[in-house]
């Protein structure tokens, strides 16, 4: 695949990546890694998939974020989510 190609994705691996888009802890470069898809790549995408008042909200969330870039990160962040963010059910 060239670098201008982007891959094919289903149904639920563009939603996924919606989802890691809006994440404030999860790095563009996690993205590329699992889907493929870098920066640039990513935004095309939430530019077809969200109204456009959507996409400009998150551009503008987004737009200089360090923990959207992994070199930009505090060393301490080492993980795409907070340790409380997936809570296991009792009983």
């Amino acid at each position: 695949m060239s670098k201008h190609q982007t891959p094919a994705l289903n149904e639920a691996d563009r939603s996924r990546v919606i989802e890691m888009a809006w994440e404030d802890r999860t790095p563009f470069e996690a993205i590329e890694t699992l889907y493929g898809l870098d920066e640039k790549a990513v935004i095309k995408h939430m530019r077809r998939a969200l109204k456009p008042a959507s996409f400009r909200l998150w551009r503008k969330r987004v737009s200089g974020r360090a923990t959207k870039h992994q070199a930009l990160r505090d060393p301490n962040v080492s993980r795409g989510y907070c340790s409380t963010q997936y809570k296991m059910r009792s009983g």
